[in-house]
Parts: structure tokens; sequence; C-alpha cells
């Protein structure tokens, strides 16, 4: 497939071209204000919506409290003021128009002038109508003319310049300083669609107020136009009146229009000296006298016209019939085309001149507003930028800060473990020495215990109760004695190596309340040995026993145990359980099949027993045996002997020795069973200082959790700090970049404007 390139029609686009720029060259030149202001109206409402959104984004940020300060109150305020400024500004810029003031002495035809360039007779004028006041005429939408008075919002209706002129000399009120509103429907007149207020004058030969004149109605003005009578030279009051307005204004504007130039028609021949005389005169007046204008530029400022011949060739043509027709003097193309060419010298001044003077002022204003602004929204981004710099750098370090104290928080835990489990060790073999070396000594603990004794089972089991509760108090405050200086040294040791290892861990106020926010309690062990019922198996054994008895002395070979299976039969025999005494699961059981050399004695004596008590006839073989062998004197001294024995140690078997008994038989079975809970006793308190251990630890966990939780809290709100001077920093960029479109926007109404009319 083949691509086809047409060539663009030149001819059409130059033809299109020609035609906008002969649209351009027809406009009138008054359209130049008009697009003006239409121009700088949208700039300030523009401007003003910006500093609305300004103000309202200053106020939300000034007002957020979760932001350090960005703003100050005094951009605010400033801001607002702006608001209300440029509020203003609109407001007087929307009233703006071009405005054109008409002088000159009584008669000279100011209001044919005015009338001619509206192309319609507005104002009256003519034999018997002379200008008693200042009329302003104005374009209004509506259909209907009307007229305003000063003071008053009464709208008089005209339809004719009769009309007018009747309703102007009805006025008693109405004397040369008063102002009267002609208000003329833009439909029927070109000329005040483009914002033109045309002001007529009385003459300035009836009265002596020309200050007051000036001060009223010439301060605003943009073109002053001298309507002259070319009948005569300029008077010393047309010039006075000018220099007291060059006096009040800088450079005004002003055209001198050299009228009734019909008149020299009737004198072909002296024309062109009049026309030179008046030109020079008028040309000294403008450069010499007032300094307005340089010579090159007098000629446009000087013309020579007939408003007379001008309105009556307009109106005939506005009503169809030649231009040129009826009764017109001879020359009268030239004098028309005269004052078309002080038509346009005058629209493209005033256009200029009015652009120049009603809204160069206010761009200047704009400029500063929007500069100033843009340097608002610049410290704000910048401080928005600083803030978040400063966000960004806190939100690290508190990062940083909360890894070093997860590393460290496992690594002091590991340690405290590492201490803990060293610490519980010695608290166990402390405790279980000094528990066996008081059982040692137990015996000095039980005869330290007294309370009157009694045999009788009731006194008998109050006793017991208190001498366990003896036993077990004592044996708490001895083991305690011998343990609790080197326990709490090494767990207040242990206290502070915790204490001083997580103290960098908190912050600064932490560090210095770690006492307060970890409270200390005095720590002591429990022994809690139970020794009421760890004994409550004992069974004492206080009745009398001759130490020389059959019983006593098996006992004695034996022992207590071994000597009761003797007695009572070791086969019949079943072992008593210990029910509430712990058995240590660590001792091996004994063998079922072997036999001790212990046993196999008592099972001789036992056989032996058995034989002699079968008959007595064992008796008398001994007893003849020794009787044969010793005699009956050593024998009968032995049983004397024996039998004084028996008397004595049953005299001394008292309540005292049935207590001595008591106690040494209790000895012997509570140490017995003491010793089976050694181990549990030290595994409980090394239990005891592990869990007061770990409780300080987990307090002082938890103050480092706490400091946790703040720095994650920290990290949270700079996040949301960070997203909102983000969203913060794009807002005062995007209106400081606002502000610099709008700068560009008054600089090119300047260039396009303002340079251009200079």
């Amino acid at each position: 497939m083949s691509l086809v390139f047409t060539r663009p029609n030149t001819n059409a686009v130059h033809g299109k071209k020609d035609k906008r720029l002969m649209a351009e060259v027809n406009a009138s030149p008054l359209k130049h204000f008009v697009t003006a202001k239409k121009k700088i109206n949208g700039i300030f409402e523009q401007l003003g919506a910006y500093i609305k959104e300004s103000a309202l984004f200053l106020e939300d940020t000034y007002k957020n409290d979760e932001l350090d300060p960005v703003t100050t109150e005094e951009q605010v305020q400033e801001v607002r003021g702006y608001l209300n400024k440029v509020a203003g500004i609109g407001e007087v810029l929307a009233r703006r128009h071009m405005k054109v003031v008409f002088f000159g002495r009584t008669s000279n035809g100011k209001s044919s002038v005015i009338n001619a360039m509206l192309c319609d007779k507005v104002l009256p004028s003519g034999i018997g109508h002379t200008t008693n006041c200042f009329l302003r005429v104005e374009g209004t939408d509506g259909n209907e003319s009307f007229l305003l008075t000063e003071g008053s919002e009464e709208r008089k209706s005209i339809k004719t310049v009769n009309q007018l002129a009747h309703a102007l000399h009805q006025d008693e009120d109405l004397d040369a300083g008063s102002l009267v509103c002609v208000m003329w429907p833009k439909a029927k007149c070109a000329l005040l669609r483009d914002d033109l207020v045309l002001v007529d004058s009385p003459g300035i030969d009836v009265t002596t107020e020309l200050d007051s004149w000036i001060d009223k109605f010439c301060l605003d003005a943009d073109v002053f136009v001298l309507v002259a009578n070319s009948e005569s030279t300029l008077m010393q009051t047309e010039k006075s009146f000018f220099h007291k307005v060059n006096e009040r204004l800088s450079s005004p504007n002003i055209f001198i229009l050299n009228n009734r130039w019909d008149a020299s028609a009737s004198e072909p021949e002296y024309m062109e000296e009049v026309r030179r005389q008046h030109m020079d005169r008028c040309t000294n007046f403008l450069v010499d006298e007032l300094g307005v204008v340089d010579r090159s530029q007098a000629s446009d400022r000087i013309f020579f016209v007939s408003a007379k011949e001008v309105l009556q060739a307009r109106v005939q043509k506005a009503q169809g019939m030649p231009e040129g027709g009826g009764a017109l003097a001879e020359g009268f193309q030239a004098r028309m085309f005269e004052f078309q060419n002080f038509e346009r010298r005058f629209e493209e001044c005033i256009s200029q001149s009015a652009v120049k003077t009603k809204f160069e002022q206010h761009t200047v204003r704009a400029k500063q507003i929007s500069e100033a602004l843009r340097r608002i929204m610049d410290s704000v981004h910048i401080a928005a930028q600083e803030q978040r710099v400063y966000c960004l750098e806190t939100k690290e370090d508190r990062q940083d800060r909360l890894e070093f104290i997860d590393k460290q928080l496992d690594l002091l835990t590991m340690d405290c473990k590492s201490k803990i489990k060293k610490i519980t060790e010695e608290v166990e073999r402390q405790v279980s020495n000094a528990m066996a070396e008081e059982i040692r000594k137990l015996s000095v603990l039980v005869d330290d215990f007294h309370m009157d004794f009694h045999p009788s089972q009731v006194v008998l089991k109050v006793y017991k109760n208190e001498l366990h509760r003896h036993i077990e108090e004592g044996l708490g405050k001895n083991m305690s004695e011998r343990c609790s200086t080197s326990i709490a040294g090494a767990l207040q040791g242990t206290h502070t190596d915790m204490i001083e290892g997580l103290k960098p861990l908190l912050p600064s106020p932490a560090r210095e309340q770690v006492d307060k926010l970890v409270p200390r309690q005095c720590f002591s062990l429990s022994y809690d040995l139970a020794c009421d019922k760890l004994c409550m198996d004992f069974q004492e054994d206080i009745s009398f026993h001759f130490s020389l008895g059959w019983t006593m002395l098996v006992n004695r070979f034996l022992g207590p145990k071994n000597s009761r299976r003797a007695l009572m039969g070791y086969n019949d025999q079943v072992p008593r359980p210990m029910a509430l005494t712990p058995v240590s699961t660590s001792m091996p059981p004994f063998p079922q099949s072997s036999m001790t050399q212990e046993e196999l004695m008592v099972s001789m004596v036992t056989g032996l027993a058995s034989l002699t008590s079968r008959t007595s006839m064992g008796v008398l073989v001994v007893g003849g045996v020794i009787w044969k062998a010793v005699g009956w004197r050593l024998i009968a001294l032995s049983v004397g002997l024996y039998g004084l024995l028996y008397i004595y140690e049953r005299l001394t078997w008292t309540t005292k020795a049935k207590e001595r008994a008591f106690k040494r038989q209790f000895v012997d079975y509570a140490s017995e069973k003491l010793q089976l809970i050694v181990s549990y006793t030290g595994s409980n308190c090394s239990h005891q200082v592990q869990q007061e251990l770990a409780g300080v630890f987990s307090q002082l966990c938890q103050q480092v959790d706490v400091t946790r939780q703040n720095l994650e809290d920290e990290i949270t709100d700079m996040n949301s700090k960070i997203e909102l001077l983000d969203s913060l920093q794009s807002k005062a960029k995007l209106l400081r970049n606002k502000a610099g479109w709008l700068d560009s926007e008054l600089n090119m109404f300047t260039q396009q404007y303002l340079h251009h009319s200079k």
C-alpha cells in the first residue's frame, strides 16, 4: 500500500490569515480596551479563586495539630487580606470603562460632536439648546433610554431628544456642577458597546468653579476633547482651564477639534492660511504651554471638522439616503475624512490610555500579590520539606533503636537465663547441705523443746503437735540463718546485673526511675517442711523394758527391726507401709532371692527360741549344766544382782525417762524421714529463687516492651506525618506553580496591552 502525502493549500492558508488581519485592522481600536478588560477580569477571577484556595490550605495547615508549625498566623491573615483586596479590585475592574470629557466655550458644538460620534441625535444641540449641566452618555443593555440624576435612583424615561431637553430644563435643581446620566441603548449606538462613556459639559466660560469640575469629573478621564470655534482663535478661558487640568493630571491626553470648519468653504482663498494659523496656535498650546505631546505628534491631536455636517450625513445614511445628499458645503468629503481620522486617532489613544490608566496599577498590584503568595507557598514547601527530612531521620533512628533493643533483649534473655540457672543450682546445693547439717543436729533442737510430758494419749498428741511446730520453726530459722545472707546477696547481685543490663534499652526518664518502675519486695525462702504430716506415722514406745531382758538383748544385738522379726516370727510378719513418707525413686529395689547375713542370724535365733519354748526340759537341762559348772552360790549371787538391777531400772523408769526415750525415738524417726525430703526441699527453694528472678526479669522486660511499643507508635506517627507532609508538599508546590503561572499571565497581559500601549 502506498502513502500519498498532499501539500497543504498555501493560498487558502494565506487567505485566512489575510482575512483575519483585515478583520483586526477594520475592528474598532476600542476593542483593545474591551479585550484587555475581559482579560484582566479573567486573571483577577483566577487570582481570587487561587487566593481562596491558598487561604483554605494555609488555615487547614495552621490548625493541623499533628504537624509542627509550617506556616504562621501572620501568613494566614496576610492571605486573607489579599482575598479581600482582590475581591475589591475585581469589583472596581468590572465597573471600569473608557471616559472622554468634552470641554469648550458655550455653543462651540460639543453636543454636536458627541451626536456625530454616536451617529444619532442623542443630546440636545443647535439653536436654542445649550448644555446647562454635565451629561454622561453611557450604554445600557436594555431597549429603553432613561435619565438618572445625582442622588436619585429614579429612572426618568426619555424617547426623543426633545423630551431629554425638556427634562433637563424643567429640573430646577440642576446647576452647572450637576451630573445627569443619559442611559442610551447599546443596540442603537455601536460606540457605546465598547465600554465608552462620553461626558458633555457646560461652557467653561459660564462658571468660575473650574477646580471643582476637575476634581469631580476629570480625574478619572482618559481623554479630553477641546471643542474650539474655527471662526475664532483659542481663548484664554479655554487655555486656563486646561492649564489647571495639566497641573492636576500627569500628561493628560488632549485633542483639539476646530469645529465649524465648513465656514471656510465660503472663502477658499484664505482657507489654507487660516488652517495654518490655527494649527500653529494649537500646536504651541499643546507643545510649548502644556507640554503634553511632542511637536511631531501634535498634528495627530489637532483636527478641523464640521460636526453638524457629519451628524447630518450619518443620520441620512442611517435612514437609507445618500451620505453626501442635502445642502452640504464644498469640501464635505475632506472634512468627513478629517472627522473619521479624528475618531480613529481618538479611539486608538483612548483605548491605549484607558488600558494603561485603568489596569496598569491593578496589574502591578496583582503581580505583587502573586509574588507574595509564591514566596509564602515556597516557604511552606521548604518548611514541610525540612520537617519531612526530620521525620525521616527520626523514623530511621527509631527503627535502628528498635532493632538494637530486639537484639540486645535476646542476648540479655539468654544471659539472664544462664545466671538464673547457675544461682538456682547454687541455692539447691546450699539448702541441701544446710538441711543435712541440721538433720545431724536434730537431737539438739529436740532437747531444746520443753513442755509438760505425760504418757497419756491426749497429752502425747498435744506434745507431738507442739514438738512438730518447734522442729519446723527451728529448722526453718536455722536454715535461714545459714542460707539467707548468701542467697540474698546472690539475688541482689543478679537483680543489679539485670537492671544494669536492661537500662541501656530504656529511655532516659525510665532509666532514672527504674527502681520505682520495678518494685522490689523483701525475698525470703519458704522451706515448708510439714513436719506434722511427715511424722504423723511415728509410734512411740515408752513402756518399761529391762535392759537385760530377752527382748532388749535381742534388740541390742539385731537392732529394733530385726529383733521384732525374730521375736514375733520372721515369716509371719508383713512390713508396715509408710503412707505419707516419700520414698525415693532413686533407691534400687532389694533383690527377692538374696538373703543377708543379718537375716540368716535372725532365722537361727528364731529357731533356737522356738526349740526352747516347746518344752521345759530344755530349761532343766540348761540349769543342771550351769549348776554343775559354777555352783549354786554363784548362781544365787547372779540372780540377786540381776534382780537388784531390774528393781533399780524399774524404779528409775519415771516420766522424765519416758520423755527422754520419746525424744530419742522421735529424733531417730524424724531424722530418717527428713533425710527423704532433703532433695525436695533444695529443689523447692531453688524454684522459689527462680520464680523471684524470673518475675523481676519479666517486670523489666515489660518496661522494655513499653519502650518498644512507644517506639513502634512513634514510627507509625512518623509514617502518617510523612504521608501528610508529602501531601502538603505537593499541594504547596502546586499552589506555588499556580502563582508562577498567574505571574506569567500578568506578564503576558503587561506585554500585550500595557507595553504595547506606551
